[in-house]
């Protein structure tokens, strides 16, 4: 193993000293937007993994089972018993996915409408979904012994959905610390798979240490191995975009972000494709790569693309027995305001240990997939315009705000552009079928030109308008009964 990753470091040198994009952030902001991210919008995300297998908390449970006192190391307890005699790694052979059928999820995913597709490459239990050299404990040779990653890329790309991957490998460095405060079975170990270092950084159910960059480092080595591993996930697979979790931005990565971008930028020119990578915070170098927001959105436009990352269920990525799911309803109007400011929204679902999909998810799915059926077209390939909207609800900036927020109402609109349409969603149609869009406004400062038409997509019924000093005056004949957004497609000449 240890020849292999020399070997391996070696090679990405020479890709790196051979290739056009250099480990240094003027070199790598050079590397241009994916047009095929741009135009697509929205993807799904995949957490899957040995933590489906007990269900329970969230997809934390391989930590917290190893911090006394939480309710999944009671839970651990009382169910598995002590984890010195029954460690997370037992719970392997469990994780079958014997109803595993990655034809069958990107039927469903296509459905969603979704243009591409994220599957967690390795989580921070340590445990890669697919084929390594690098290490012995991935779904390819223990538990279900199928290459999922690999099954899922060859699914999506037949469907024409594009490909992509996540690593949350980083925080393998600290994610079973927690094991080393007591009798654990992992407590006296150096380095072991898939517990990585357990390094004993924050013992405590407590990491917002973890988000100061210039919080404790990890060793060269795990470094080295996380590099690695990304590069190998990068070869054997080509995901699109690579994703990454947020231990990123701890300062000991930047040499290794650096390096790893050049790489995977010059392989992509190789490969005659557009790739991304996606970060938290500012772990890379604004312009080098694009920007992701953890279950939150922003209050504005930001005119480089970004995207939000979250969930179908509200209180964990993966799947537990007790998830709370959102409204598909709610989920529509969030990717009507994430495109309307130039994102892109990343939905994730989170599958059974056996590779079953819940019913809440895949109904969830499918309907937003109805509604893209008709609405597509001011999501798909647009671009945002003057403004993102109007409105009086206030869309909270920064991760985690989604779960708990004011109802978007008829008087918040969202615009999208494709030339020449202005498309523009009603995130709440009013009952007496009656809009004022402030934005349009006769003699206002944002468009002068002629309206010369504007109708409903998805209904027949005609819709009178007139330009006045309060804004475009649009009146709708006919019922229009429907929870989800209502979309004005406005023709500008």
């Amino acid at each position: 193993m240890k020849n292999f990753h020399e070997n391996y470091l070696r090679t990405i040198d020479e890709v790196i000293r051979q290739g056009a994009y250099k480990d240094n952030w003027a070199s790598l902001s050079e590397y241009p937007e994916p047009l095929w991210y741009r135009n697509a919008k929205f993807g799904i995300f995949i957490h899957w993994g040995v933590y489906s297998v007990p269900a329970f908390g969230n997809e934390w449970y391989p930590r917290n089972m190893y911090l006394q006192g939480t309710p999944e190391y009671e839970h651990h307890l009382t169910t598995y018993g002590e984890p010195k005699d029954f460690g997370y790694a037992d719970f392997i052979p469990s994780f079958r996915a014997e109803k595993f059928d990655a034809d069958e999820w990107i039927t469903l995913f296509k459905a969603a409408g979704a243009k591409y597709v994220m599957p967690v490459a390795e989580h921070h239990d340590g445990f890669q979904m697919y084929d390594s050299e690098v290490s012995e404990w991935n779904a390819a040779k223990m538990g279900p012994k199928r290459d999922i990653v690999g099954e899922l890329r060859e699914a999506a790309e037949k469907e024409g959905i594009v490909f992509t991957a996540s690593s949350h490998r980083a925080e393998n460095y600290w994610f079973f610390g927690g094991g080393r405060e007591f009798d654990s079975g992992i407590q006296k170990t150096t380095f072991r798979e898939p517990y990585g270092y357990a390094a004993p950084l924050y013992s405590t159910g407590d990491i917002s240490a973890t988000h100061d960059i210039y919080s404790t480092s990890p060793t060269r080595e795990h470094l080295e191995d996380w590099l690695v591993r990304t590069c190998e996930l990068v070869d054997k697979y080509r995901p699109k975009i690579v994703w990454f979790d947020w231990w990123i931005h701890n300062l000991a990565f930047k040499p290794y972000l650096k390096k790893f971008a050049a790489y995977y930028y010059n392989r992509s020119q190789e490969w005659g494709v557009e790739v991304a990578i996606n970060y938290k915070y500012d772990a890379f170098a604004f312009g080098t790569a694009i920007f992701d927001v953890e279950r939150g959105q922003l209050s504005d436009i930001r005119p480089r693309l970004w995207q939000t990352d979250t969930a179908i269920a509200k209180n964990s990525w993966g799947y537990t027995n007790n998830n709370d799911f959102k409204n598909p309803v709610d989920i529509v109007c969030d990717l009507v305001d994430i495109v309307s400011k130039n994102g892109c929204l990343l939905l994730n679902v989170g599958p059974k240990s056996d590779g079953t999909i819940c019913a809440e998810e895949a109904e969830a799915l499918r309907s937003i997939g109805q509604w893209l059926e008709v609405n597509g077209e001011s999501i798909y390939d647009t671009t945002y315009w003057k403004i993102y909207g109007e409105g009086s609800t206030k869309v909270p900036e920064g991760a985690f705000t989604d779960a708990d927020r004011a109802a978007f109402t008829s008087e918040d609109i969202r615009f999208t552009y494709k030339t020449p349409y202005l498309y523009a969603t009603v995130l709440d149609w009013p009952a007496n079928n009656e809009v004022l869009i402030k934005a349009l406004k006769a003699g206002g400062p944002l468009f002068e030109g002629h309206i010369a038409n504007v109708e409903l997509l998805g209904f027949d019924h005609p819709v009178s308008f007139r330009r006045s000093a309060e804004g475009l005056e649009l009146s709708v004949n006919g019922s229009i009964e429907t929870k989800y957004p209502v979309c004005l497609k406005i023709t500008l000449d």
